[in-house]
């Protein structure tokens, strides 16, 4: 069963969590009620799914024994090539995802979700190499964690040390009156976003507008006009699932970060990607951007800082671009993200200079109707339709 896809799924979830909403609204804690939750949604998410509940297991017991196993030797030493190598095996299941298709092994291993898992468990190897997590972490705590399933299918991505300082509270009475009014309110917002927005521009526009059946419409027309609406439904789509998750989410007092914070309305590129599936931005900011740039100022391989930061947005894109998968579009996505992000840094530093672009309400209005027709041709590359 699709998570979120189905109103069989809702009531489902509306069942389950009624114990947990009554223990809360008794300023008492449903921990234990909730990993039972979560434990009894795995298997209904994988019950028809053999290979998916067969890879879901291995992958899970790999990522718990090397967590562990790095926690407890980053005790002992600090080795940056057994670092490195934790890293690559923490990856290793996700590469073997993307690539088997293309070798024609097609089914024979993955799960729905295994991205943001892989996400948790990477950063989770980063924390411990940098001295964040320091002592050992319960079994129990790290497959709640990991396993949590509002969040298991396409996030938002949390943070170990963020959840499990939610995890650890319980909230007061008036608390989580305040945690179920904000879930309940946010699973609304999904539902109109997702069933309603989202399913209006999909069965209404793109399932048209590809074959333009409109003979008064030009092809230029209708490209342009599917450029947009596949936009919107991306937007209203992905925001109404995220929605749903941080709103079962709340009323598992779990605090799930936001996803999303008007993107549309961005001044720039940057400011797109620090409003556009934020959990995702800042997890390859943080541990591939940010890390890309320490390293290199670190061995002094280049000394121009531009220079390392204009590749580290190459690496970082690319990266991201192949992360959705092997094809054209996705590379071609993530190169026209990078070129925007460098370009962007250049006239920025040379705008700070000149002066060109002043900061007035005419050119932000102005900034972010370039900002937005940008953004959605970069979807439109990302939808495959440029290549046909």
């Amino acid at each position: 069963m699709i998570p979120y896809d189905t109103f069989l799924f809702f009531f489902i979830i509306a069942v389950l969590l009624l114990p947990t909403i009554i223990i809360g609204l008794n300023g008492k804690r449903a921990r234990s009620y909730n990993m039972v939750i979560t434990l009894v949604m795995l298997i209904i998410m994988f019950a028809n799914n053999l290979v998916g509940i067969v890879s879901l297991i291995l992958f899970t017991i790999w990522q718990l024994l090397l967590i562990k196993g790095y926690v407890f030797y980053r005790q002992q030493q600090n080795s940056t090539f057994l670092f490195c190598l934790c890293v690559i095996a923490s990856i290793l299941p996700l590469v073997c995802v993307k690539i088997f298709p293309i070798l024609g092994l097609h089914d024979l291993f993955g799960f729905l979700g295994i991205s943001y898992l892989t996400f948790k468990a990477v950063q989770m190897v980063m924390e411990i190499r940098d001295g964040l997590i320091k002592h050992d972490i319960s079994t129990i705590d790290f497959l709640y964690f990991l396993l949590f399933f509002p969040t298991i299918s396409s996030g938002p991505i949390d943070r170990w040390r963020r959840f499990k300082k939610d995890d650890a509270v319980t909230p007061s009475k008036e608390e989580y009156r305040t945690f179920l009014y904000e879930g309940i309110n946010k699973i609304f917002q999904g539902f109109l976003y997702k069933f309603i927005i989202a399913y209006l521009i999909h069965h209404d526009l793109l399932v048209y507008l590809p074959t333009n059946p409109f003979v008064y419409i030009k092809p230029f027309i209708a490209d342009l006009l599917y450029m947009y609406a596949y936009s919107m439904y991306l937007f209203f789509d992905f925001a109404g699932y995220s929605a749903f998750a941080i709103g079962v989410s709340y009323i598992m007092g779990i605090k799930t970060p936001e996803n999303f914070n008007l993107p549309f309305l961005s001044r720039n590129i940057k400011d797109f990607w620090n409003r556009w599936h934020l959990s995702l931005s800042y997890w390859f900011r943080d541990y591939v951007y940010m890390r890309f740039v320490f390293w290199m100022t670190k061995k002094k391989w280049i000394k121009n800082r531009y220079t390392v930061s204009n590749l580290g947005y190459l690496l970082l894109f690319l990266i991201m671009g192949l992360w959705h998968g092997i094809a054209l579009q996705y590379i071609v996505y993530g190169l026209y993200h990078a070129c925007l992000m460098i370009g962007f840094d250049y006239f920025d530093r040379w705008n700070r200079k000149h002066k060109f672009w002043p900061k007035n309400k005419l050119t932000h209005v102005l900034s972010v109707f370039i900002t937005f027709n940008i953004i959605c041709f970069g979807f439109y590359i990302f939808s495959g339709q440029l290549f046909k």
